[in-house]
């Protein structure tokens, strides 16, 4: 297994397994959202290639904040359907990791919806504990 940086050709495959996370969106509008987010010096996206064919993604962020420490997010974390517990998922996390300690950044952190429980087993098996609970609030502009 390789894990990578993301590249534009990739658009494609991450898009697909984005999908396996959250609803889809068309994929000319996915790929805007693919090259500004890969165009952005804060933001990374990494992918795990096994054997040429991408079967994980990994979307993270440095979030600066006035109240902590910045800090490196998660934002998206997917590994296809048919790839999962082979090692994947954590290659991808450890990645995250190294580009935080790269950064200097003291911690990384996700946020994960409350009914993905396998999710948080997987979290917790590779060392991540729960720190808060929330509820999230939004407004369409």
């Amino acid at each position: 297994m390789i894990v990578r940086d993301a590249r534009p050709a990739d658009a494609s495959v991450v898009h697909r397994l984005i999908g396996q996370l959250a609803d889809s969106v068309d994929e000319a509008a996915f790929r805007t959202r693919f090259e500004r987010v890969l165009a952005t010096d804060d933001h990374r996206v990494i992918v795990a290639d096994v054997e040429g064919k991408v079967v994980g993604v990994l979307h993270m962020f440095e979030r600066p904040a006035l109240e902590k420490p910045c800090e490196a997010v998660v934002q998206a974390l997917v590994v296809d359907s048919e790839a999962r517990s082979s090692g994947v998922g954590e290659a991808l996390m450890r990645e995250a990791e190294a580009w935080a300690q790269g950064r200097r950044l003291p911690s990384v952190s996700l946020y994960s919806r409350a009914d993905r429980k396998r999710a948080h087993a997987f979290y917790e098996h590779i060392g991540y504990r729960v720190k808060a609970t929330s509820v999230r609030m939004e407004r369409g502009l």
